[in-house]
């Protein structure tokens, strides 16, 4: 299903349509960004095994454990893609993915800001690539959608459809964890937890996700071209 098939069925205008250059540069102001970010973050783990004398895979095993590192990777893959590649390639991004992408980050900077953010206390290149990682690109790439991505395409089921991806993370750390005793999140520490406390903090996760996936459909729905048309036929007819 393409992105703009009800308004071409109607030939409604594509109230969604942004210079393309605006676009581009947006995108790959987030795609430096996030390359800046994950590589000043692969280098302090590298950095802190041999400092350790630990093994470097371990250590690059654990940085891409982390839902930070993986959603940001994704994020910051796609924003790669819209900053170079032709228009007309584009489309290959889905926009179901780019748009989970969305409730996943914004998962990020608020677990983070809530209940982690006060464990540690990173400085220098660090401190600024931790901000980046969990502030700034958490606010941006949302409002690169809003401003950007073309709307209307999303289905009432891609929120449960978007809940796959964190229930197979939980999954994966629940196995390394039982495993290797390596947990990536405090609040899924089993170990320290128990299991019953952690699938109830895993299932008001997953309530979260699925709560701000269904609100951003709605806010997909509303600035599809065919909701904005027929809101300003509406206008129009009042008057």
């Amino acid at each position: 299903m393409g992105d703009m098939d009800g308004a071409a069925d109607l030939n409604l205008p594509d109230n969604n349509a942004k210079p393309f250059y605006a676009k581009r540069i947006s995108a790959a102001i987030i795609a430096f960004l996030g390359w800046f970010a994950l590589g000043t973050e692969f280098y302090f783990h590298i950095e802190e095994a041999l400092t350790r004398n630990e093994s470097v895979t371990s250590h690059l095993v654990q940085f891409f454990s982390y839902f930070t590192t993986e959603t940001n990777v994704a994020i910051t893959v796609v924003a790669s893609i819209a900053a170079t590649a032709p228009q007309a390639e584009q489309i290959q991004v889905r926009p179901s993915l780019r748009s989970a992408l969305v409730i996943y980050v914004v998962v990020v900077g608020l677990v983070y800001a809530a209940l982690l953010r006060h464990l540690w206390h990173p400085q220098g290149a660090q401190l600024l690539a931790d901000i980046v990682l969990h502030d700034v690109i958490p606010f941006f790439y949302p409002m690169f959608w809003l401003a950007f991505l073309p709307k209307g395409s999303l289905r009432w089921t891609d929120p449960l459809i978007w809940l796959i991806y964190p229930i197979l993370f939980f999954v994966y750390s629940m196995a390394r964890g039982i495993a290797f005793g390596i947990y990536p999140y405090p609040f899924i520490d089993a170990e320290k937890l128990g299991i019953e406390r952690v699938s109830l903090n895993a299932f008001g996760l997953l309530a979260v996700f699925f709560g701000l996936g269904v609100i951003l459909t709605a806010v997909d729905h509303a600035l599809s071209p065919v909701a904005r048309s027929r809101s300003g036929l509406g206008r129009a007819a009042e008057l």
